[in-house]
């Protein structure tokens, strides 16, 4: 019997629960479909990944290797495997994704321990990281072996290059080494307006894992390795994290569509702009605040209960801490001014009754 695909969703409706509910960019899906066709060598020895790296040495410099997998935990979990022994321990910020959003992934998975470290803004320091850092001779302790932070982090603010080189000394210093984990990195790339490597290989970074799912890819990141010294086994712990895929040429193919020109930069440019018009009107509404800086693509915002939850029904979107009434707005590359300006006009609305 035969039954023909057909679509189950309106295009129309937008959220602003996350960056993972747009589709992927029609460049990507082309990328995807010119890929296609033929027979490629499987597990990235394929034509595509082969220039993917050449892409990656544009961007992070001539020692940059990329090495594909299928999502962000992945990426994360293989990065630190290859940075960690088995007796090791990752310093990060206590909202960080590795340690909130990832179902226990790096502990469970991977073997490593979090040591977590309560921020104001979702940024590290030196002295925040120094908390954590103490005990490498203590065999009853955990070893601090690496130090990760994400750009732009976890509630939407961005590290300048000077922290981010602050942090990378200090940790190099103290013999440990730094992971970046990148899932909105052309969002800070956008922000900061400079190149990614500007704050990561050129100031010390040792191993990226670079998002491509939130910025218009269908799916696939990728860990990318800037200092070979810091790493070991890394295509080992691919396959044996469950990372290896088959028909690599599908996903290297989606981040050199991103990367190869400007489309990476036009996607971030715009979400960042959508949560800037998304704040600019937030601000003009009594009785909603916002909680941080808007530097990216978020905007975290505390308003009554009620509202938040009337105003769901209208459009997705989530709870950041429930019991405070914090919620988190993200913009993505294919949000509108109109979706903007329509959530404005619902949550005034909602605000009003």
């Amino acid at each position: 019997m035969r039954t023909d695909a057909r679509r189950h969703h309106d295009p129309r409706v937008r959220g602003f629960a996350s960056d993972n509910y747009a589709g992927a960019h029609p460049e990507v899906l082309a990328a995807i479909a010119l890929a296609n066709g033929g027979h490629q060598v499987a597990y990235g020895e394929d034509d595509y990944t082969g220039h993917l790296q050449r892409v990656m040495h544009s961007h992070f410099g001539p020692t940059a290797e990329a090495f594909p997998v299928f999502n962000g935990t992945g990426a994360n979990v293989v990065a630190l495997q290859a940075l960690t022994d088995r007796w090791g321990a990752v310093i990060c910020a206590e909202s960080a994704h590795i340690n909130v959003d990832e179902g226990g992934a790096p502990e469970r998975m991977g073997g490593i321990k979090l040591l977590t470290v309560p921020t104001p803004d979702g940024k590290l320091t030196p002295e925040l990281i120094d908390r954590q850092a103490y005990g490498w001779d203590d065999e009853h302790r955990a070893m601090p072996q690496v130090v990760s932070i994400t750009q732009n982090t976890e509630l939407g603010t961005v590290y300048t290059p000077d922290e981010i080189r602050a942090i990378c000394d200090h940790a190099h210093e103290r013999g440990m080494k730094v992971h970046l984990d990148g899932a909105r990195i052309a969002n800070a790339a956008a922000s900061l307006d400079v190149p990614m490597r500007t704050f990561t290989n050129t100031v010390g970074v040792d191993v990226l894992s670079f998002g491509g799912t939130k910025n218009g890819a269908l799916f696939g990141e990728a860990v990318v390795v800037l200092n070979p010294d810091a790493v070991r086994a890394m295509k080992h712990l691919r396959k044996l994290s469950m990372q290896l895929a088959s028909k690599m040429r599908f996903v290297s193919v989606q981040l050199e569509a991103l990367l190869a020109k400007d489309l990476w930069l036009r996607n971030a440019r715009h979400a960042n702009a959508m949560a800037q018009r998304l704040a600019e009107g937030v601000r003009a509404i009594d009785g909603v605040e916002i909680l941080y800086p808007v530097q990216a693509n978020a905007v975290f915002a505390r308003l009554p209960h009620a509202v938040s939850e009337r105003l769901q029904r209208r459009f997705r979107f989530y709870f950041w801490d429930e019991s405070a009434g914090d919620v988190r707005w993200m913009c993505a590359f294919d949000t509108r001014e109109d979706d903007v300006d329509a959530f404005l006009q619902a949550l005034k609305e909602e605000m009003a009754r």
